[in-house]
């Protein structure tokens, strides 16, 4: 028997059980949770990393920043070979190299092998978020429980990012920083025990002859991008960053030049002439990328403003993440009420008032003014991010379901790195015009302190005299850094909402 032209092979027929698809989502929160996390608790744990193996400085950044730029260029790639291979197929190969990875990862006796580790995290990462959202896609086929289990991916996305601080605090605590890593095995042995059992398979009936020249060329786009972003706010605009990310426009616009090219492509590009698709997605970018640059800074303050443990600090965030995710199982009550267009624009307003709510808030000197911000911005992401992930699912081909999943993992990690970087980037900037150095200060210890408000407390602590000056100039100019910050994300985000608006007002 022939399969119809658009006619998805898969497993998952309408009359599956509820409770074997219920199942099926539980299971799949399991990878979900360990990327998210992943993508977070590394940070708390590169002091104890740095005094272990004792890396270089370029070698510290490149244990930080490999795993985004393996993942962020591999990840439509591998989107791709889902629709093509089986999304269930390639979720469990990932889970089972993610798992070993992390074993490498955890027990590397030098910061060579470390690097290593994380990039294999990263290249079997890529096959796993892509692979989970397309599989929630085909196996909730009726719109209610289609957003309901969106809602709950996405707030287990969010959640995991913000437990990363107290996960990470909690075990660094305990044990040694490979522990960190070895999280991973906890988490997926479970997986790789049920999923076989639970999960359905899916995938593109007509997918087409593997395009390798594609495949480079969308890591050559990606990965130069990700890493002049990245660069530039260590850096700035130098000639080797520009040229950098004008090889990987040029990658990019050669990728899109031959998917139109292609009878069956590896992406179909086509489908950001869909108003709703690209509303959607940019909805998706914004949404994180204000979650994830208001978690940047708020972070640092709440640690060394304000004196809190890493561990507090992860703790202080939890309202937010509550509220992140009671709000994303609210939304789909409200969406037969309310257009999603409004919604996903309704939404990145709420972010933009958060912001304006940070910039009035004393200098963002109270706890009290980030907590009522990050609940207002949890809410706004909640709701934001599911249904612009369920719109963005709906209006593609069941069948093309996992490149479609792979483009909005993308806009998750663009979408963080450029909160990160961008407001970051501002918040650096400004620090550094601000801060007044004390007399006296040697040129090592001048430089730290001025590079960032963490190099300003460690110097501030072996400083016999003007230590207290030193500190209370670094921590006013790094508030009034977060000011500027919120207040020009506040317009940025009052625009985004009308843009998106515009975009998805059909919907």
């Amino acid at each position: 028997m022939k399969t119809a032209p658009n006619t998805i092979i898969s497993k998952t027929q309408p009359t599956i059980s509820a409770r074997r698809r219920w199942s099926a989502l539980a299971v799949l929160m399991l990878p979900v949770l360990l990327v998210s996390v992943d993508n977070t608790v590394l940070a708390f744990a590169m002091p104890s990393i740095s005094q272990a193996l004792q890396p270089t400085g370029v070698q510290q950044l490149w244990i930080i920043d490999v795993y985004s730029l393996v993942l962020a260029g591999l990840l439509v790639p591998m989107g791709s070979f889902g629709d093509r291979i089986g999304r269930k197929k390639l979720l469990l190969i990932g889970s089972t190299g993610f798992a070993l990875a992390s074993a490498l990862a955890a027990f590397s006796p030098n910061a060579t092998w470390l690097i290593i580790g994380r990039a294999s995290i990263g290249f079997f990462g890529a096959m796993l978020m892509p692979s989970t959202l397309s599989l929630i896609r085909n196996i909730f086929t009726h719109d209610t429980e289609r957003r309901t289990a969106i809602a709950i991916w996405a707030a287990m996305f969010s959640g995991g990012a913000a437990l990363g601080p107290i996960v990470g605090g909690f075990l660094l605590e305990h044990f040694q920083w490979g522990s960190i890593f070895l999280m991973g095995l906890v988490v997926l042995l479970p997986f790789l025990a049920l999923a076989p059992w639970v999960l359905p398979e899916s995938q593109d009936p007509n997918p087409g002859a593997v395009d390798i020249l594609s495949i480079f060329l969308a890591i050559s786009t990606m990965t130069p991008i990700v890493y002049a972003i990245k660069a530039v706010a260590e850096s700035g605009l130098t000639p080797l960053n520009l040229l950098t990310a004008t090889a990987g426009l040029i990658c990019g616009a050669l990728f899109i030049r031959r998917q139109l090219k292609q009878p069956i492509p590896m992406l179909d590009v086509r489908l950001f002439t869909n108003p709703t698709f690209t509303g959607a997605i940019l909805g998706n970018l914004l949404a994180i990328f204000s979650l994830a640059g208001f978690i940047f800074f708020v972070s640092q303050h709440l640690q060394l403003v304000r004196g809190m443990s890493p561990m507090d600090a992860g703790i202080f965030l939890l309202p937010g993440l509550t509220v992140t995710v009671l709000a994303g199982l609210a939304v789909v009550k409200i969406v037969p009420k309310i257009s999603p267009g409004t919604v996903v624009a309704g939404s990145l307003m709420l972010g933009a008032v958060a912001y304006g709510v940070v910039a009035i808030s004393d200098n963002a000197a109270t706890n009290l003014g980030l907590m009522i911000a990050f609940l207002m911005l949890g809410s706004a992401s909640g709701a934001g991010e599911t249904i612009a992930n369920d719109l963005m699912l709906s209006s593609v081909p069941s069948e093309k379901s996992g490149a479609a999943s792979a483009i909005s993992e993308a806009s998750y990690e663009l979408g963080a790195l450029l909160g990160t970087t961008v407001l970051g980037g501002i918040i650096t900037a400004v620090y550094r015009s601000q801060i007044q150095l004390p007399q006296g200060l040697n040129a090592d210890d001048a430089h730290h302190a001025q590079e960032t408000l963490g190099g300003a407390v460690s110097v501030a602590q072996h400083l016999e005299h003007h230590g207290t000056e030193l500190l209370t100039s670094a921590q006013h100019a790094f508030d009034s850094g977060v000011v500027w910050t919120a207040v020009i994300s506040a317009i940025l985000m009052a625009l985004a909402s009308i843009i998106v608006y515009r975009l998805l007002r059909q919907a």
